[in-house]
């Protein structure tokens, strides 16, 4: 037989589309050709197989091999074709015989020896493989995925003789166990941060409700600590959010840690990052942060900090939840539901308002510093708290440590329990008619919010939002409506609102 098809696995986003490796042997001058849009990584695939093969003591055709990867549309990269192609050779030679080819999809990076290594992005590719009822055969360094997809049937090999004496049902591999790692929990504690009630109030009412928060503050004050420890109070991962983070994950190369696998993602990139690191992109688009902290949190410490064409970059995805990129022979979609945590200082140097008088900020400075975070995007901030300086007498007593994160964790899940029973969704995420449905207030409360509405110039968005943390603070209380108290605290997280007039 001079022709073989062999399946394999693209990536493209959060996809692995389906890609068959047709290996074909004819008479001529000896020639080995990879069709198929193949980049770079793929058509140096050519030197690797055949190494591999001889090293592994079997014979590389002296034929003209012709070896496509179909769709040819499709623009395929990585050395995830190494193995599929190599089986495709041997098959095609007749070194090896496998009559239930067609039930396999195979994928995985071969070493000069012969070795078989990890590939980025194994896990979508074992998800479609069992929606397609077919085995998969990879790495043995990319077990630790195959374990996170039940009912998958997953066989891992450690080097190309393995691979094919399995095929040849000479020894056969044992199929690689499901086993999902146990719900653990972040060791940092909300009794780690002393004082600071407000800003504790603040992270549990965000949490609760999935809003963004903004924290103001001078340093040293305990706002990276607060954003640090808000994984530690939001509820554990489902199994399937769970699996999205993982693909995500899997995507850049990041192993799963089997002892968070159910903690929310916290994510903090550094302010140098650029919009490809925080958004995502490349020739062939990666996720960027955003993605990553899909299903838990993104802090972004020192915000004015970031660059104001990057953050505005992230309006968007904060609304819809999923980020689109195109580039000329890509387009992909990635989730980015994720929580926006920020924390920065009040001036360039920290301290103003400090009763010690040590800021020497002047007020064209304070406006520089403030304006580098552009209106639209501020507006989009649900909850905006200042943290102020640590009393000393919180720093030595032990009375003032306050509710550790379990006790606080258990309100938050009851109150979102609440939430997604009476609408199906956080409220962070109400709109429409499920907004005015679940938002409604009385007379005098509505003359509350019109009179905040305009003495602070709020934004319609602004006042909706306002409607959705006062929900999530009667939530909390266990409280069925609306009332003045809970749209006046609402109102009172919006202290840059009420304190500065000087954004764009």
């Amino acid at each position: 037989m001079s022709l073989a098809i062999v399946f394999s696995r693209a990536q493209v986003g959060v996809y692995a589309p389906l890609v068959t490796v047709e290996v074909h042997l004819s008479s001529g001058l000896p020639r080995f050709t990879i069709v198929g849009l193949p980049e770079t990584t793929v058509r140096e695939s050519k030197d690797r197989v055949r190494s591999a093969l001889i090293n592994s003591r079997f014979k590389f055709p002296a034929r003209r091999i012709t070896v496509n990867l179909a769709p040819a549309d499709l623009p395929k990269e990585g050395g995830r074709y190494d193995l599929p192609i190599a089986i495709g050779i041997l098959i095609a030679s007749g070194q090896i015989q496998c009559g239930e080819l067609a039930e396999y999809e195979f994928i995985g990076e071969l070493a000069l020896s012969g070795e078989l290594r990890a590939v980025r992005g194994a896990l979508p590719a074992i998800i479609a493989a069992k929606q397609s009822h077919r085995k998969i055969l990879l790495a043995e360094g990319n077990t630790s995925e195959a374990r996170l997809i039940r009912d998958a049937t997953v066989f891992a090999a450690g080097h190309l003789l393995c691979a094919t004496e399995h095929l040849n049902a000479q020894t056969q591999l044992l199929a690689v166990t499901a086993a999902l790692p146990r719900h653990d929990r972040t060791a940092l504690d909300l009794t780690e941060v002393r004082g600071q009630v407000l800003a504790k109030r603040a992270l549990e009412i965000a949490a609760a409700g999935g809003h963004s928060l903004l924290m103001l503050g001078p340093p040293g004050t305990g706002k990276t600590m607060l954003a640090n420890r808000l994984p530690g109070i939001l509820p554990g991962l489902s199994e399937s959010q769970a699996l999205e983070v993982a693909v995500l994950r899997s995507l850049i190369g990041i192993r799963v840690d089997v002892k968070t696998w159910f903690v929310p993602p916290f994510r903090s990139p550094h302010h140098s990052s650029s919009s490809a690191a925080l958004v995502g992109g490349g020739s062939n688009p990666k996720p960027g942060e955003i993605s990553l902290a899909h299903n838990g949190v993104l802090f972004l410490d020192e915000l004015p900090e970031f660059s104001r064409h990057v953050l505005d970059q992230l309006r968007e995805p904060m609304e819809s939840g999923v980020v689109h990129i195109s580039r000329a022979a890509h387009q992909v979609c990635y989730p980015t539901r994720f929580q926006l945590v920020a924390a920065m200082n009040p001036c360039p140097c920290g301290w103003v308002g400090d009763p010690a008088g040590r800021c020497r900020c002047t007020i064209d400075q304070i406006h520089r510093y403030r304006s580098k975070i552009s209106g639209p995007f501020l507006d989009r901030i649900d909850i905006q708290v200042e943290v102020s300086a640590v009393p000393r007498r919180y720093l030595r007593a032990d009375k003032n440590k306050g509710e550790p994160s379990s006790a606080v964790r258990r309100r938050v899940f009851r109150a979102r329990k609440l939430q997604m029973k009476r609408a199906g969704s956080l409220n962070h995420q109400l709109a429409g008619e499920s907004l005015e449905r679940v938002c409604s207030v009385d007379r005098g409360t509505q003359n509350l919010l019109d009179a905040a509405m305009d003495k602070l110039g709020l934004s319609a968005r602004a006042y909706h939002r306002i409607l959705k943390v006062a929900r999530t603070i009667a939530d909390l209380a266990d409280e069925s409506a609306l009332t003045a108290a809970h749209v006046g605290e609402a109102i009172g997280y919006r202290i840059l609102d009420r304190t500065q007039n000087c954004w764009d």
